[in-house]
């Protein structure tokens, strides 16, 4: 008898790096996902997709182990199924994180309730980045919308589901390729021990933006949350965490229309950039107009029933 398990990927709307330092972070479950798939087998194995680079083939194996390690080893074998795009600042290493610590934990017999799910799927995350923030996993647990903060000192944070008077309709684009997380945080991190009460300020003011995200969701006030996600935007740019091309995304979509429109994820050289719409056509009309590959994605309180 087969056993099946999803984990949803992520958009952060507002907060991402200064979540890292102790701010507060918006996130939001997307209707995309990684999907874990298991079979009776002999021992515990992870059959990998083909065509993965030598690189992230380790650090699946690594992190896979990490699970199965924490889960007792029990006798399956899983496969992965995903059409959440990698690599790209959407949480796909926590989508694939949750939906297989949420298998394994099943397959053992063990309890899958949130905090089982999550505990299991830090340690594979702490495999894919190091040092997370925690935010990915917590949302791709959590389902619907967030509020995020980290405890000072603790690998991970609290994370709050939010309510929602109304569902958020997002454009989703993709923008070349992304750098890798460990490297554009760490070199963050480099101008932030060089300049620290600039950046501290900076930091200080994304965490104010994701407060008034919070204020905004619970007012139903869908342009003051889309203000929000503007001013942030221009505070990640100012970090030195966006690009030509990133820019000329969020500027696409705020003359389609966007409320709102930011990087989302780590930013870089590329990524993701997400645009806040009042109706989804109105975001799927900007992905096409964009010329760039793109989904739309309709956040709510719950997230996307998913079948288990």
């Amino acid at each position: 008898m087969s056993l099946t398990s999803f984990g949803p990927g992520k958009v952060i709307l507002l907060g991402e790096h200064a979540v890292v330092y102790g701010a507060p972070a918006l996130a939001g479950a997307l209707q995309r996902g990684v999907r874990a798939v298991g079979i009776p087998s002999t021992d515990t194995r992870l059959q990998l997709p083909k065509g993965l680079k030598a690189r992230m083939r380790a650090q699946l194996n690594e992190a896979f182990e990490a699970a199965a390690e924490a889960t007792g080893r029990p006798a399956i074998k899983v496969a992965l199924e995903s059409d959440l795009p990698i690599s790209m600042g959407l949480g796909s290493s926590a989508a694939l994180s949750v939906a297989v610590s949420r298998l394994l934990l099943r397959a053992a017999g063990r309890r899958d309730d949130a905090r089982s799910v999550s505990g299991v799927a830090l340690q594979m995350e702490q495999r894919f980045h190091g040092t997370p923030s925690g935010v990915d996993h917590a949302c791709s647990v959590a389902g619907g919308l967030i509020s995020y903060r980290r405890r000072p000192g603790a690998a991970s944070g609290r994370a709050q589901r939010l309510a929602v008077h109304s569902p958020l309709h997002l454009a989703v684009l993709l923008v070349g390729e992304r750098s890798p997380t460990r490297t554009t945080v760490a070199s963050l991190r480099e101008r932030k021990a060089r300049w620290p009460e600039r950046y501290e300020r900076l930091f200080r003011e994304i965490g104010r933006t994701a407060v008034d995200g919070h204020r905004a969701l619970a007012e139903d006030d869908l342009a003051g949350l889309g203000d929000a996600m503007n001013v942030n935007h221009g505070l990640l740019v100012a970090l030195g965490l966006s690009s030509a091309s990133l820019d000329a995304a969020v500027h696409g979509l705020r003359a389609q229309g966007a409320l709102g429109a930011k990087l989302t994820g780590a930013g870089g050289d590329g990524g993701a950039v997400i645009g806040l719409f009042e109706r989804p056509a109105q975001a799927l009309r900007a992905i096409e107009r964009s010329g760039l590959p793109g989904f739309s994605s309709t956040l709510t309180a719950c997230g996307e029933e998913q079948p288990s």
